[in-house]
């Protein structure tokens, strides 16, 4: 079900009967019909394994189950949403960041230490993040948070991306990512910063960047 962007900080949903939709708990503002909000135990679409996976990662954000037929309006803390819509790739996004999503994609966790192997567990090490992140895939919607506006920048064969670990958001489709060092004038100086890391992104998909190095 596609999101209405109402402003940059509220969106909302079409439910229907039949269909399902997940949000973080606390993001619904407002809604018209005859909608119920039930707390969600099942992981999701991913089931069972999927919720232990999460509980493992840490990410044990609570997830609402929102269903019936009406219309749902979406927002939490003020954060900018950014939605983003899928045709059978996976999204990989930290699990705080959601703020809703549809039920029919396939909700699951990722090892990032698997993607540039040690590297990869350095991140998450240097950002704060988990090492295991929060995994969507096949064809909906999904309305994540951020600081700031949030930009798209596409990812392509032999032209890498490079971003602030902190002001990364989530990406989608064949995506390696590792970290690289950057000695820039902050260390020089002995105040080093969020620049002396950066994500190194390569491969086929587009990476979200937020306006900020503000974590949620």
């Amino acid at each position: 079900m596609p999101f209405r962007e109402i402003n940059s900080k509220m969106v909302e949903a079409t439910v229907l009967p039949g269909q399902k939709m997940y949000s973080q708990r606390g993001a619904m503002l407002a809604y018209r019909g005859e909608v119920a909000f039930t707390p969600n135990i099942q992981g999701g679409q991913g089931g069972v394994m999927s919720m232990i996976g999460r509980r493992m990662a840490g990410e044990a954000t609570p997830l609402m189950t929102v269903e019936g037929n009406g219309t749902v309006m979406f927002g939490h803390g003020g954060h900018h949403i950014q939605v983003i819509n899928l045709s059978g790739d996976t999204l990989y996004v930290e699990a705080d960041r959601l703020l809703a999503f549809d039920g029919t994609l396939q909700q699951g966790t990722m090892f990032m230490g698997s993607q540039g192997g040690v590297m990869g567990m350095v991140r998450g090490q240097v950002t704060g993040q988990g090492l295991f992140t929060t995994t969507l895939k096949g064809h909906g919607a999904v309305a994540v948070m951020a600081h700031g506006g949030v930009i798209e920048l596409p990812i392509t064969p032999g032209r890498a991306v490079h971003v602030d670990p902190q002001a990364y958001v989530a990406h989608h489709g064949d995506v390696r990512n590792k970290l690289s060092t950057a000695l820039g004038w902050r260390d020089m100086v002995g105040r080093g910063s969020g620049e002396a890391f950066q994500l190194e992104l390569s491969g086929s998909g587009a990476v979200y960047v937020q306006a900020s190095e503000e974590k949620l």
